[in-house]
């Protein structure tokens, strides 16, 4: 019979997410994470295989988690879609502009570090990627049918563009520009918008 694990898995995770978001893939160590998951390595590598396959399962975590909550936050009828997908623009320019250590996304951190020679990851990241533009083109789409947004255009095309403002966002945070920066550029983004 197998003996009962004795920690807890999501706070073990977190804390390897954690180390690989601060630090990076290559950078972070077998003996770092370790040491801020409170294992020891043999346990490490029992519970998750080795350093590769436990950022592969905490990117995959990471994604799964921020598609659901853009889903959330997209989430709702037509009308009031428009408010919903503002609200959301406008919040991750916020949450860019809070991130005082400039860590970033770890999407887009782990996308650039292994991507090229990762396939997991670029697969993975790929699959986020289409996921958020999915959910913010069936926004623009909602809020077209509620008629806040103009319906001639293609939603899909609002879509991708507000995801690469989005993306684009992030990563301006990532370099240091300023709160009142980041708003500018969402409000601009959702100005572009065609209204009725």
């Amino acid at each position: 019979m197998a003996r009962p694990r004795g920690f807890d898995e999501g706070e073990v995770l977190r804390a390897a997410r954690d180390q690989f978001w601060s630090t990076g893939y290559a950078a972070a160590r077998i003996d770092d994470i370790a040491a801020v998951t409170g294992l020891g390595k043999g346990s490490l590598y029992g519970a998750f295989g080795d350093k590769h396959q436990l950022f592969l399962r905490v990117f995959d975590d990471y994604c799964v988690g921020i598609t659901e909550a853009v889903r959330r936050a997209l989430a709702g009828p037509d009308a009031g879609a428009y408010e919903r997908l503002r609200a959301h623009v406008l919040a991750v320019a916020d949450a860019t502009a809070a991130d005082a250590t400039l860590r970033g996304c770890l999407l887009a951190k782990g996308t650039a570090e292994l991507s090229a020679q990762d396939p997991a990851v670029a697969a993975r990241a790929r699959k986020t990627l289409e996921d958020l533009d999915e959910l913010i083109s069936s926004c623009v789409a909602a809020a077209q049918r509620a008629g806040d947004i103009a319906p001639e255009q293609d939603p899909a095309r609002l879509g991708g563009l507000l995801l690469a403002v989005l993306r684009g966002i992030e990563a301006l945070g990532k370099g240091g520009a300023s709160p009142a920066s980041l708003r500018a550029i969402a409000e601009t983004a959702l100005a572009v918008l065609p209204r009725p």
